[in-house]
């Protein structure tokens, strides 16, 4: 049997982190089995479906490198399909037409909650159909078992049963036509050949519905696996409130794609003791059999951790695609200066997101006019203009502009003056960088550049003079 598995979202809102988690699990099971992967977006929700909210889990399944085989599918496009099996199940008595008015389900609901029962529908019209003109307003319903129980040996969480009694007879198609969301899955699992479905445990419910309707078809049934929820890092159901609002606010706030989907392939699934995965070991080692049937909860200083991991051990040229990305955002024009992927390994270590990392590198770009107020205020007095003014000089002589060269530098300006060196390189890096942070003096004066440099400390010098005038 060749694997096929499907991810199934509603374009009514992001792609998020529950659903990229579903996606990858069952993108996982698939390049695993060497089966298919199917993209479906299931829009039947007419109302609340939105071409932005589409092109959000489009961009989303695409950073993340979640490519599929099949699709995108729409629903929407298929309705044709779905209306004419639902006629075929009319003609065949394994739906039925309902006439029953709002008014008259709501009453009847209304009496089923007074007498301590579960409202359903009570079939009505099951049996007692035939005195309506077909031309009155009316819903199609599935004619559901009344007898037996539907029994399912979920993949995660072992037998589950629901007895048919518990099942009223589910409307597949509304009264204005539109066939249902419960349905369109049946028809679309069945035509589309998937042989497991693996979705979020909020589905267990539609599960045995789904399955007398494929029964009812003559249809092959999948096997199902339902993954458990993730909370967020106070033990509550993972929501806006906890932070991100979908995949791509990960893109923007800074992490990598496989950081995230490192951190998402280990939210309730493990192989041994390993922490870090590659995207071919993910492929290598996954089984549905080994995902945690409980809840679990989100860390984002665990995400963080994973990201600077990346951020330090994929190849430079990768990350630095990904941090061009925030250059752009943030308005930086990298033409000038050091190649990105220097950048990735002089501040690697300093940030855990590339958006960070962006924001702290401005200064081996842009020239700036103002200096850091505390850092200046420590560093730029009056006594740093002979440790400035003689590094300069020495910077200045330097012929072949070289790391090792900017150390000599730096190291015999602080002999000769007899001073540690961080009476040289705290002024020097406040004045070529506006700060009191950076990597190493010799590779981010290397970095900036012969030129920037010296002008940069020039711009140090006459702070220093002004200064002094004002006192």
């Amino acid at each position: 049997m060749k694997i096929k598995t499907r991810f199934a979202p509603s374009p009514t809102g992001y792609l998020h982190v529950g659903g990229a988690r579903t996606a990858l699990y069952s993108w996982l099971f698939s390049r695993h089995a060497g089966g298919e992967f199917v993209l479906r977006i299931e829009d039947t929700d007419l109302e609340r479906s939105t071409q932005e909210a589409i092109d959000a889990i489009m961009a989303g399944m695409n950073w993340l490198n979640l490519d599929w085989d099949e699709g995108p599918y729409f629903q929407t496009k298929r309705f044709d399909r779905y209306n004419a099996v639902i006629e075929q199940m009319l003609q065949q008595g394994t739906a039925y037409k309902c006439y029953c008015s709002k008014e008259r389900l709501e009453s009847v609901r209304e009496q089923q909650m007074a007498a301590g029962e579960k409202p359903r529908y009570d079939g009505h019209c099951r049996d007692n159909a035939s005195n309506h003109d077909e031309h009155q307003p009316h819903v199609v319903r599935f004619r559901n078992p009344q007898t037996g129980s539907v029994i399912f040996d979920d993949k995660i969480r072992g037998p589950i049963e629901f007895s048919n009694q518990e099942l009223d007879d589910l409307i597949i198609r509304r009264s204005d036509g539109a066939p249902t969301y419960n349905f369109c899955v049946v028809i679309d699992d069945w035509d589309m050949a998937i042989t497991h479905v693996i979705r979020g445990e909020d589905h267990i419910n539609n599960t045995p519905r789904q399955i007398n309707i494929l029964k009812a078809l003559g249809a092959p049934v999948p096997e199902y696996a339902h993954v458990s929820m993730i909370l967020g890092d106070d033990g509550k159901k993972l929501s806006k409130r906890h932070g991100a609002v979908g995949v791509m606010q990960y893109r923007d706030d800074g992490y990598l794609p496989q950081a995230l989907l490192n951190y998402l392939v280990r939210l309730g699934w493990s192989h041994g003791d390993q922490e870090i995965f590659s995207l071919d070991e993910m492929k290598t080692h996954f089984t549905i059999e080994a995902i945690n049937k409980s809840a679990s909860a989100f860390n984002t200083e665990k995400l963080q951790w994973l990201n600077h991991h990346y951020i330090n051990h994929l190849p430079a040229e990768e990350v630095a695609t990904h941090l061009a990305w925030h250059m752009e955002q943030q308005g930086i024009d990298t033409t000038q200066g050091p190649v990105l992927t220097e950048l990735v390994k002089l501040m690697g270590e300093r940030c855990k997101t590339l958006k960070e990392m962006a924001q702290a590198s401005r200064y081996f770009y842009q020239d700036f006019s103002e200096f850091d107020a505390d850092a200046a205020k420590k560093h730029l007095r009056p006594v740093a203009r002979q440790p400035l003014q003689l590094v300069r000089e020495k910077l200045a002589a330097i012929r072949e502009w070289s790391v090792e060269s900017i150390h000599h530098a730096i190291q015999s300006s602080a002999d000769e003056l007899a001073v540690g060196m961080g009476k040289v390189g705290m002024p020097l890096r406040v004045a070529v960088t506006g700060a009191g942070q950076s990597p190493g003096m010799d590779v981010t004066v290397h970095a900036i550049g012969q030129q920037c440099t010296l002008a940069r400390i020039d711009q140090a010098l006459a702070y220093i003079t002004a200064r002094e005038t004002q006192n």
